[in-house]
C-alpha cells in the first residue's frame, strides 16, 4: 500500500436527477425509475456512498417541470422528491456521511432556509451542506408569482445578501445560551440572544432564530457558478465550489483564479475546496468500459438532445439542418440562464465546429470511460496537477455505478494514500478539516448581529 499523502481529496457523491447523471439516465437497462419516490432506493444509495467513504452526498433539486418542448414531457424525467424532506430521512439512516441539498436564493426567505437547515444540521448531528444556486429558468419564476427570471447580475446580488441574513440568524444564540436551569427557572441567559435587524436591498429580517446555533455554526456551503458574478460568491462565502468540466489546463486555470480571488475577502486558499466534476463509466477492461460509454450516450433521443441544447442556448434551434455547423455563435452577454453552460457550449464551437448533431451529443455526452486503474489515474493526475482538491462524481445509472465505484475505484485511491480510509471526524466541516465559524455579534448593548 502507497505511504498515506498528507493531502486528501474529497469526493462528493452526486445525484443530478434520481436515476443519475441526466435527464435520460432513466433509461438505462440498470435505471430504476418506478423507484423513485421510493425511500429505500435513496437509503441504499446513501448508504453505499458512505460505505465507500464519500465525504458528501449533494442531492441537486429543481423547482420546477421542464415543459418547454414536447420532448420535456415525453421523454425526460421530471420526478424528484423535496430535499429538506429527504435528507432529514436519510440522516436516520446514516451516520457519516455529508448532506447536501441544492437550495435557491431567488425563490426562497432567509428566514426559512435558516431555520430548515438549522434544524437538519442538529438532526444529523452536524452533517449539513448547503448548494447556493440563483435558479436558472423562467419555468421556476412562473411558479413564484413571476413571468420573468430574475436579470443574472440581481440574483446574485440577491445571494450574497441572501447568505450574509441566514448567516446572521445562525448566530442569534450564542453556544451557551441555554441553560435549562429547572430549579431555577431558567430556560435561557437572555444576554446571549442576538437579533439580527437586517435592513438592506433585497431584505428586511429583525430575527433572532428560533432554533439553536447549529452544530457546524455553519453548514458547509457550497457554489457552483462559473460567470464572473458566481466566482466573487464563491471567493466570498463557498467553501466547496463544483467546478465545471473541462480540460486539465482549465481546471488549473479556475482553480488559481478562484483561489487568487479570496484574498480580497480576508480568506485564505485553504478555506475553499474547487471540485471538478466528473461522470465515469467503469469497465473491467477497456474494451467493456467503451462498451458501457456507448450505451450511456444512447440513452438521450435526438429530439430530446436537441431540445436540451435549445434549452441550454436560450433559443429553438430546431429548424437549423442537423448536418451543417450552427450559423452563429451564441453570445454571453445579456444571456439570463446558466452562463457557465453557454460557455461550454461556445468553448465546443470555437475548437471543433461541429455540425449540430455532433454539437449537441457532445453538449451532452459528459462520461469518462476506463479501467478502475485509468479512471483513478485520471483523478490522480488532477488533484496533483493543481487543478482539484477533490471531485463531485456523477454516475450514469444508480444504484449500480455507484456501486462500481466503491467497490472498484475507492480501493485504488487508498491504495495511493490519496483518499481517507475512514471518516475522521463528527461533522462535515471535521472531515472536511474546515474550522467551526466563530458568531459575529457585536458587542453593544443592543444583542445586534453584524451582518457586514
Amino acid at each position: 500500500m502507497t505511504e498515506k499523502s498528507e493531502r486528501q481529496m474529497t469526493l462528493a457523491a452526486m445525484m443530478f436527477f434520481p436515476a443519475g447523471e441526466h435527464i435520460a439516465s432513466w433509461r438505462h437497462p440498470k435505471a430504476q425509475p418506478s423507484r423513485f419516490l421510493d425511500f429505500d432506493y435513496y437509503k441504499q444509495i446513501v448508504q453505499t456512498a458512505e460505505r465507500g467513504k464519500f465525504d458528501v452526498f449533494f442531492y441537486a433539486d429543481e423547482l420546477y417541470v421542464w415543459d418547454r418542448y414536447e420532448s420535456s414531457i415525453n421523454q425526460s424525467n421530471s420526478i424528484r422528491p423535496e430535499p429538506f424532506t429527504l435528507l432529514s430521512a436519510l440522516s436516520v439512516v446514516t451516520e457519516h456521511i455529508g448532506l447536501a441539498a441544492t437550495i435557491s436564493t431567488t425563490y426562497n426567505e432567509p428566514y426559512h432556509i435558516a431555520r430548515k437547515l438549522s434544524t437538519l444540521d442538529h438532526l444529523s448531528k452536524g452533517r449539513v451542506a448547503w448548494n447556493v444556486i440563483t435558479s436558472q429558468t423562467d419555468e421556476e419564476a412562473r411558479n413564484f408569482n413571476k413571468e420573468k427570471h430574475m436579470l443574472h447580475e440581481l440574483r446574485y446580488k440577491r445571494a450574497k445578501e441572501f447568505v450574509q441574513v441566514v448567516e446572521g440568524l445562525w448566530d442569534s444564540w450564542d453556544d451557551d445560551a441555554f441553560l435549562f436551569d429547572k430549579e431555577g427557572g431558567l430556560f435561557a441567559d437572555k444576554n446571549k440572544l442576538h437579533y439580527l435587524n437586517h435592513k438592506g436591498h433585497e431584505f428586511s429580517v429583525r430575527g433572532p432564530l428560533n432554533v439553536a446555533r447549529p452544530p457546524q455554526g455553519y453548514p458547509v456551503l457550497i457554489q457552483a457558478g462559473a460567470s464572473e458574478a458566481g466566482k466573487e460568491l464563491a471567493a466570498a462565502k463557498a467553501e466547496l465550489v463544483f467546478a465545471p468540466r473541462g480540460t486539465l489546463e482549465d481546471g488549473k486555470q479556475l482553480y488559481s483564479d478562484l483561489k487568487g480571488r479570496m484574498k480580497k475577502y480576508g480568506r485564505t486558499p485553504d478555506q475553499l475546496k474547487i471540485l471538478p466534476g466528473i461522470m465515469p463509466i467503469i469497465g473491467r477492461t477497456e474494451e467493456e468500459a467503451a462498451e458501457r460509454l456507448a450505451i450511456v450516450d444512447e440513452l438521450i433521443p435526438w429530439e430530446l438532445g436537441l431540445d436540451l441544447l435549445s434549452h441550454a442556448l436560450g433559443r429553438d434551434i430546431s429548424h437549423f439542418p442537423l448536418d451543417e455547423p450552427l450559423p452563429f455563435l451564441p453570445e454571453l452577454e445579456g444571456f439570463n440562464q446558466s452562463k457557465s453552460s453557454l460557455t461550454r457550449i461556445r468553448n465546443i464551437i470555437e475548437k471543433e465546429n461541429p455540425t449540430l448533431r455532433e454539437l449537441y451529443k457532445r453538449f451532452n455526452s459528459r462520461g469518462v470511460a476506463g479501467t478502475p486503474e485509468q479512471i483513478a489515474d485520471h483523478l490522480e493526475k488532477w488533484f496533483v496537477s493543481g487543478a482539484a482538491d477533490g471531485f463531485i462524481i456523477s454516475f450514469p445509472h444508480l444504484p449500480d455505478a455507484l456501486e462500481d465505484f466503491v467497490n472498484l475505484v475507492v480501493p485504488k485511491l487508498q491504495q495511493r494514500g490519496i483518499f481517507h480510509t475512514d471518516y475522521s471526524g463528527k461533522t462535515l466541516r471535521d472531515n472536511l478539516h474546515l474550522s467551526r465559524p466563530s458568531a459575529r455579534v457585536n458587542d453593544n448593548s443592543n444583542n445586534e448581529i453584524s451582518t457586514i
